[in-house]
């Protein structure tokens, strides 16, 4: 056990979160005369440059503000905000057809993020709009938003089990599946359970069925035996050599691992230890195939043997995943690197595995040095840098600066490490 060590990142992410990262969205992101938030900022942070609200951040941000308020004791100014965006949501993302909008105006009118495809283009953004519900019914008790949240919640399994889960603006290819639709809905379907749970909601059961589901499909369809987590499996291909078969995502592989490992921890000992083994496995692997060896960092695709995704094109040679891959293959994402730092301190904790402390110290001193914003007053972290981590200017996937994944890790960092034996 390194406590030494591991005492003074207590310290610096509390640091880090309370006087880096929190500064910048309440002093910027709260919509006063509106309600919900902004987040459509320059990738510097120095600049708001739409008021557009993405459904997909909305969410985010409503479970960011309810979590921090769960972390405090007694009345929280962080509750209070958590319900505005609540209710921001509740009186506009919701379409006739019970989904979700992806895109508002400031003032809550759905628009079509792309002419004539309607309104509700991705059921990703419904998943964050359970998220957010489900822990601000959880921590405020409001039974209303966790109803809003099943009724959610079910019409996004039934088009996960009919094959109609949208997922724009990167529509998925014919024929395939994504590892990142059953990895977000084992997330989303998690938190779901929790307020069910605290709530004592009669559809806990039929939630954590669910999770279970979830979580065979991953290991079942994607994982592979030696760790390899392929972000798309053909239908009718085993042997699949065209490049979207064959590319891999090391932060969702990453990031995934730990929603795994939080549910192998409610199992009994043996499944957990089983599970456990697996994922530690797949993030062990994830690092020999994604990392840098050259500049550092993880890429943001690789193929599943290794170095630049590679492959046969043929009828997705036009795809815009296909044209992504190739053109951002090699590029430092920020949310890649802090799902890295706590999930390979998870993994550590669970094990003591000495591989996944140097993979824990390698991810936090990489992520540290590269992606904090060096202007002490914007503090935010910059999003996306090139190979040799010097900023872009370039969308990852929305125009958004996204409030979540830095904040999330840092709050379950410091989680980890308050519940880990640090003491002499």
């Amino acid at each position: 056990m390194h406590k030494e060590e591991l005492q003074q990142r207590l310290e610096f992410y509390r640091n880090h979160l309370k006087n880096n990262i929190l500064p910048f969205w309440l002093g910027k992101a709260i919509d006063e005369e509106y309600g919900g938030y902004f987040t459509c900022f320059s990738v510097y942070g120095d600049q708001l440059v739409s008021t557009d609200k993405y459904i997909w951040s909305q969410g985010r941000m409503v479970w960011l503000l309810a979590k921090l308020a769960e972390m405090e004791a007694g009345p929280s100014k962080y509750l209070t905000l958590a319900q505005r965006g609540y209710e921001f949501l509740k009186d506009h993302s919701f379409l006739p057809e019970g989904n979700s909008a992806f895109l508002l105006a400031r003032d809550g009118t759905p628009k079509e993020p792309v002419p004539g495809q309607g309104y509700g283009i991705s059921t990703y953004a419904d998943c964050f709009v359970v998220l957010g519900f489900s822990k601000y019914a959880a921590v405020k008790g409001d039974r209303e938003a966790l109803e809003l949240a099943l009724r959610l919640h079910e019409s996004i399994t039934r088009r996960f089990e009919g094959r109609k889960f949208r997922t724009e603006p990167e529509p998925l290819p014919e024929g395939y599946r994504a590892h990142g639709i059953p990895m977000i809905l084992l997330n989303t379907s998690q938190e779901l359970l929790r307020a069910a749970k605290v709530l004592q909601h009669p559809s806990a059961d039929a939630v954590a069925a669910w999770c279970h589901r979830l979580a065979q499909d991953i290991m079942e369809s994607f994982i592979s035996p030696d760790g390899v987590i392929r972000e798309l499996v053909h239908d009718s291909k085993q042997d699949d050599d065209c490049i979207l078969g064959r590319y891999v995502n090391p932060g969702h592989s990453l990031e995934d691992m730990w929603f795994l490992l939080h549910y192998a921890i409610e199992l009994g000992e043996e499944q957990r230890e089983q599970i456990t083994d697996l994922a530690c496995r797949v993030i062990e692997k994830s690092f020999e195939l994604g990392w840098d060896s050259e500049y550092g960092g993880l890429f943001h695709f690789v193929d599943y043997q290794g170095g630049k995704p590679r492959g046969e094109l043929g009828e997705f040679a036009d795809h815009p995943l296909t044209k992504k891959i190739l053109e951002g293959w090699s590029d430092k994402l920020w949310w890649v690197h802090s799902e890295a730092v706590y999930v390979t301190l998870l993994g550590y904790a669970l094990t003591g595995r000495d591989s996944l402390w140097r993979l824990y110290e390698k991810a936090h001193t990489y992520t540290f040095r590269t992606f904090p914003n060096s202007n002490p007053a914007i503090g935010e972290w910059i999003q996306i840098r090139d190979r040799y981590g010097e900023p872009m200017d370039r969308v990852v996937a929305l125009p958004v600066k996204d409030p979540f994944h830095i904040s999330r890790n840092l709050i379950l960092l410091i989680e980890l490490l308050e519940k880990m034996p640090l003491g002499a």
